[in-house]
């Protein structure tokens, strides 16, 4: 008889996990409140990049904080009644900023991205989907060619990685990408990348394939987890309670709460992002594209072309502020200068994020079949393929092939 595992969350990163478990024979069941692949992973700028190693704080990141806070339009946002919550994150955010912690950091990301394109193409080999990831560069642009400066450490962790970089001067960037504004006078080329023109049909794919594998997807709302006293784990639903044999908590910014009375206390912080997509652009870009000034990012996809990037701290359960969508029309323009922004679709979901940019991963210590694939930030729709098999790997008894030390879910205790 096969073994069973319940995965909470059927995000990108459930939905990967369920695969590589299938794989492995695994029976799986999936419970979520909403249906597959509608979470924070689906609102993603559709970046897929095996070079994705650089943390979200770095060294020197706190003195431009004020900036970007007194910005209405900056890449930063916080609600100033949830500053008391918020200011202990923040803290150990800052903290891992430190230049000393940072190459760490960078290898366990880098670790995790590695795979990424090449596992994406395997899962969705025979789906007939396999044209929703094309290849492509990551584009950096830069309105000052100072900026552009292999010798910043945010450039020199990717070269030591082996990343594929190169310099284009402001003639190259109009054969690159002409749709751009001339104002841009350099950009960084990471090569060797990806990305999805639509992150939620990957998902829904993904999910379709689990499906006909065998995967079982449950549409419930779950309250919280509990011991059972002979075997496994119960879990208390809004249709009542489902028990399971082996439990994997992969519920994003919500993952924190159905672990905190089991004793963890967790610094998983929602980080609400949003985007605008221009359904009617008028203009294609070929890349994924990241103006490093204004801190947005920028695709063209099957729905039009999207803006992403911001990051809003308000908590999990406060009510969306599209303003900080529609600021991305004057940034888009900015970017895009013949771009149209009459037509346009605007969103927002909530990134689970750890200070130090890194997921919780595996078997969670002291719980007898218990385990988690969760906080992967800003990073998660291109980690969930390698996390899926990893956390498969362990939940199946055996060694995955990197160091699941830094993911370890008991590191902030």
């Amino acid at each position: 008889m096969a073994e069973r595992a319940t995965i909470i969350g059927a995000g990108i990163v459930g939905i990967c996990t369920a695969i590589s478990l299938l794989e492995k024979g695994f029976e799986v069941l999936l419970i979520d409140r909403d249906r597959p692949a509608e979470g924070a992973s689906h609102g993603n700028a559709g970046v897929i990049s095996p070079g994705s190693c650089v943390p979200q704080s770095m060294p020197g990141t706190w003195r431009s904080i004020p900036k970007w806070l007194l910005d209405p339009e900056g890449p930063v946002a916080l609600s100033w009644k949830y500053l008391p919550k918020f200011l202990p994150w923040a803290l150990r955010f800052f903290a891992a900023g430190n230049e000393e912690r940072v190459p760490a950091i960078s290898d366990a990301m880098q670790a995790l991205n590695r795979p990424n394109v090449d596992l994406y193409r395997q899962m969705l080999d025979g789906t007939g989907h396999e044209h929703l990831i094309v290849d492509s560069m990551y584009v950096h642009v830069f309105r000052n060619p100072v900026d552009a400066d292999f010798k910043k450490l945010a450039w020199t962790l990717r070269e030591e990685r082996g990343v594929p970089l190169e310099l284009a001067e402001a003639h190259e960037i109009r054969e690159i990408e002409p749709a751009l504004s001339p104002d841009f006078k350099a950009a960084v080329l990471m090569k060797g990348q990806a990305r999805a023109t639509d992150p939620r049909g990957v998902g829904k794919a993904l999910a379709e394939k689990a499906n006909r594998m065998g995967a079982v997807f449950k549409r419930v709302g779950v309250h919280h987890i509990q011991p059972n006293p002979k075997e496994g784990w119960t879990i208390h639903t809004d249709d009542g309670e489902l028990q399971a044999e082996t439990l994997v908590i992969a519920a994003g910014a919500w993952s924190a709460r159905l672990l905190a009375p089991l004793g963890y206390s967790l610094p998983l912080e929602a980080e609400r992002g949003y985007h605008l997509v221009f359904t009617d652009p008028g203009v294609t870009l070929n890349n994924s594209i990241t103006d490093a000034e204004a801190k947005i990012a920028a695709s063209s996809m099957a729905a039009g072309v999207r803006c992403a990037g911001t990051a809003e701290f308000a908590g999990l359960d406060a009510p969306p502020d599209y303003r900080r969508a529609r600021v991305f029309k004057r940034l888009a323009r900015n970017l895009i200068p013949h771009i149209k922004t009459d037509q346009s679709v605007e969103w927002m979901g909530s990134r689970p994020s750890f200070p130090d940019s890194l997921p919780c991963l595996g078997k969670i210590p002291g719980e007898v079949g218990l385990f988690c694939a969760f906080g992967h930030g800003h990073n998660g729709f291109m980690m969930a393929p390698n996390t899926g098999r990893v956390v498969a790997e362990v939940v199946a008894g055996a060694l995955p092939n990197i160091d699941m030390e830094p993911y370890r879910v008991n590191r902030f205790r």
